[in-house]
């Protein structure tokens, strides 16, 4: 089926690849770069990482996103049936053949093709893509017609081509054909700073797709989700949040929720670090990790408000309000944040969408990076 990429309303393709992480930042500005050119690109990294999204976004941002976007799952079949789903066939030509087919090649031209898994082709077929990479040719199973087609060629895989090569799996000339440009994807568990990100927009777009509320996640969930080391990668993240959605009672998910949605499946919960637990208990992520999805109960409790007669005076009897100035509720935060990321500085001012140099001089201004604290008079 033709698939053309079209990024969510509001949303660009680029804007897809979710997460305040430096990988996720270079990433974007690597699709910004190739997208305007039509070489070959191979995306490379474990499986779950989100590597036919990093395709479907070269192509929504290339001059091609009007036409369309073909991904191919290399590892389904194998031999004449694959050539014929990749080259197309002409009737009679096998078994089954009652009438011609286009193929992908052809179904994609003008547009991009998404060979995915590409580690996990034959070699026969290796020969015959490298040919129509070399010649920007394909010849139907059964004829001997060579046909033109225009189709930029995107492959990924979680396979180590060099060595597959070296073991003589992989042909060498058709690896330098698709590895013109490379990108490389990230195990979500070396970027936990991209959990909360990518846990926020998930839960909106299942609450948008089922027409449901948006179901939010407890400070102590966040904390079980950031402590996970996630082998499926964002794959298992979204699978883990749609179950936990079905098994919430409330419009929050909280730890019971997410009891044996991780881990082996079955009822297996994830090792937390003792810091972590600690900070989950007491509710201590901070909800800028999450904008609007996750609700954390206020620490200060609101005052009574103050009844004052017509005359604007304050009711006889009633003791005077205090309200926590704008520094106390910073420093609370500061120390959440913290807590949360436990003292990992770098993430907790990503976290926060401040510089690391401004968190540092916020930490030394309330006194928490253990030095005494210098007042709300310091300069910023």
């Amino acid at each position: 089926m033709t698939l053309v990429a079209r990024p969510p309303s509001g949303e660009t393709a680029i804007q897809r690849i979710g997460g305040v992480s430096p990988w996720a930042e270079q990433v974007r500005r690597s699709i910004e770069l190739v997208a305007t050119r039509n070489s070959s690109v191979l995306v490379m990294g474990p499986s779950g990482t989100g590597k036919e999204l990093i395709a479907r976004a070269i192509h929504a941002c290339s001059g091609r996103s009007s036409k369309p976007f073909i991904p191919v799952d290399c590892a389904v079949t194998t031999g004449t049936l694959f050539a014929s789903h990749m080259f197309g066939h002409v009737k009679g030509s096998f078994t089954g053949a009652t009438s011609s087919t286009l193929g992908c090649f052809r179904a994609a031209d003008g547009g991009t093709i998404f060979l995915d898994e590409i580690g996990e082709m034959e070699l026969e077929l290796q020969a015959k893509l490298l040919r129509v990479l070399q010649q920007r040719t394909v010849v139907p199973v059964g004829s001997h017609q060579e046909i033109s087609v225009d189709v930029r060629v995107l492959a990924a895989t979680n396979r180590d081509l060099g060595r597959e090569v070296a073991a003589g799996r992989f042909r060498e000339d058709l690896f330098y054909r698709l590895n013109v440009v490379a990108i490389q994807t990230q195990p979500l568990r070396d970027r936990p700073e991209d959990i909360p990100v990518l846990a926020g927009r998930y839960l909106a777009e299942l609450a948008a797709r089922h027409g449901m509320p948006l179901c939010g996640l407890s400070p102590a969930a966040i904390g079980i989700l950031l402590s996970y080391h996630w082998p499926g990668n964002v794959r298992e993240l979204e699978n883990v949040l749609e179950r936990a959605v079905m098994f919430s009672s409330g419009d929050e998910i909280d730890p019971d929720s997410l009891t044996g949605l991780m881990g082996d499946g079955l009822g297996a919960r994830p090792a937390l670090s003792a810091p972590l637990v600690e900070a989950a208990q007491r509710g201590v992520i901070s909800p800028t990790a999450l904008p609007g999805v996750y609700r954390v109960e206020p620490n200060v409790q609101s005052p009574r408000p103050v009844q004052a007669d017509p005359a604007g005076r304050p009711a006889a009897g009633d003791a005077p309000q205090t309200w926590p100035t704008l520094a106390d509720v910073e420093r609370v935060h500061l120390e959440k944040t913290l807590a949360a990321t436990m003292h990992n500085k770098s993430l907790a001012a990503k976290i926060l969408g401040i510089d690391r140099s401004v968190l540092r001089r916020k930490l030394q201004r309330y006194g928490l990076d253990g030095s005494p604290a210098r007042g709300d008079d310091a300069e910023e």
